[in-house]
């Protein structure tokens, strides 16, 4: 069976929701929108104080050609434009609307009649999806319309659907093929259009046997598009990895993209927004969300809108544990811990994680046993022991040199650390810091 070949880890995968079906989650009494809801410039805000909207109503026009507008999840009144902490534990600019009702656009096609045919033109079809302010929903949340415009010179071959989902615990994308396969191949058709390419691939973990039966004989009326079971391995959810796994192929070190391989990359849940946004003319504006948690009393997979604090579907699972040690935006992987449950769905919201107090509680750091465990399942192949000593040491330098930029901060080489040294963290200083002296560097040429 296919995996990636370099590096990897197996964290246990306690997929306490798997099997749950989605539920629809209640609408909040206050929505709130941060603006930066994507990689790129933060969306502009279109409407002020007083106005009132409904459901699918743009309020936030994209800040540049990175970036994605966004939509009103509810309907009700504009009470303010402010600012919230985000997932990020930074106080971004967002725009608050008091729920009234749950009153829809009327463009918004509401019925479930599956709409397989599209006579647009692939570039209307990239419009459609910009228009629709849909992002990756895989947590990245790049700007999907940016992905479907390679430059000029980028020849796609194949559309590779990231259907993996390796983080531990989260279930969002396995439940969503499980109720909404056919959607999901419509998508995929309707980016292999947009791209101009012939052949699409379905990437799925062995540990979703139940995705992969029911995907391949929907696949069956697509004879383009190919089911690709894959090796249960961590971080295989990430692009080079699942292009390495699904068609052998390597993307050479950044700034090289995956399109430089021929492959165009999407999450399972952009390729539903993108039905949605193009068939069904609905903005990206609700998402799957996995609630989930060992001392949790109920873990969920919601169909939650933007802008819904994640205390109301904590609540909804019955409510905080006596014993939680840390909530974290996402997986215990690739997740960052929040600093209060107000925090507000957003685009990119995958999961949120409840940690209890023993199983979030670090280890004590001990001296490294230069074991090279790290090298070896480091799924970049880089010697995160060394970059994480030399952003310790604020040798920025030598961090560029070694290739920081190129870690896709998964966790791995921390995960297996048997000194349970902080890697993740001083690497992703290091990254950062390295990153904002390349911008300067390039800035003055």
């Amino acid at each position: 069976m296919k995996t990636f070949r370099i590096g990897g880890v197996h964290p246990a995968e306690n997929k306490l929701s798997a099997g749950k079906p989605i539920v629809t989650a209640e609408l909040p009494k206050v929505a709130v929108f941060p603006l930066s809801q994507h990689i790129g410039a933060p969306a502009v805000a279109c409407v002020a104080k007083g106005d009132e909207v409904k459901v699918g109503t743009k309020i936030a026009d994209a800040g540049g050609f990175v970036s994605a507008p966004i939509f009103s999840s509810v309907s009700g009144k504009v009470a303010k434009i402010d600012t919230v902490i985000d997932a990020s534990g930074y106080r971004k600019p967002a725009i608050f609307i008091n729920v009234v009702g749950d009153e829809w656009e009327e463009s918004i096609d509401r019925s479930d009649t599956l709409v397989k045919e599209c006579d647009l033109e692939p570039k209307a079809i990239v419009e459609k999806i910009k228009n629709a302010g849909v992002v990756g929903m895989g947590g990245a949340c790049f700007p999907t319309h940016v992905k479907l415009t390679p430059p000029p010179t980028a020849k796609p071959e194949c559309v590779i659907v990231n259907a993996v989902e390796c983080e531990p615990y989260l279930t969002a994308d396995h439940q969503l093929m499980l109720e909404h396969p056919d959607e999901i191949l419509v998508g995929v058709t309707l980016v292999m259009k947009a791209v101009n390419v012939n052949k699409g691939y379905i990437g799925i973990e062995n540990n979703k046997p139940d995705a992969i039966k029911l995907m391949t004989e929907k696949a069956a009326q697509y004879p383009n598009i190919e089911v690709v079971p894959l090796k249960v391995k961590y971080p295989q959810g990430g692009e080079k990895q699942l292009i390495d796994a699904v068609i052998g192929r390597q993307v050479p070190a950044p700034p090289a993209l995956p399109v430089s391989v021929g492959a165009i990359l999407q999450n399972v849940g952009t390729m539903y927004a993108i039905y949605q946004a193009v068939q069904k003319n609905k903005p990206l504006f609700e998402r799957v969300v996995t609630v989930t948690g060992k001392s949790l009393a109920n873990p969920t997979n919601f169909m939650a809108r933007m802008g819904t604090p994640m205390s109301q579907l904590i609540d909804a699972c019955g409510g905080l544990p006596e014993d939680t040690g840390k909530v974290i935006g996402g997986g215990p992987m690739m997740g960052k811990a929040l600093m209060n449950t107000e925090v507000p769905i957003c685009k990119g919201s995958s999961g949120v994680l409840i940690m209890n107090q023993k199983e979030s509680k670090r280890a004590e750091i001990d001296p490294c046993i230069r074991c090279a465990k790290c090298v070896s399942v480091c799924p970049m192949g880089l010697e995160p022991y060394l970059l994480a000593t030399c952003s310790s040491l604020a040798d920025w330098e030598r961090d560029e040199k070694e290739d920081i930029t190129s870690c896709i901060e998964c966790g791995s080489c921390q995960f297996t650390c048997p000194s349970h040294r902080p890697l993740l963290d001083m690497i992703r200083l290091g990254k950062s810091t390295v990153m904002g002296i390349i911008r300067a560097r390039n800035a003055k040429k």
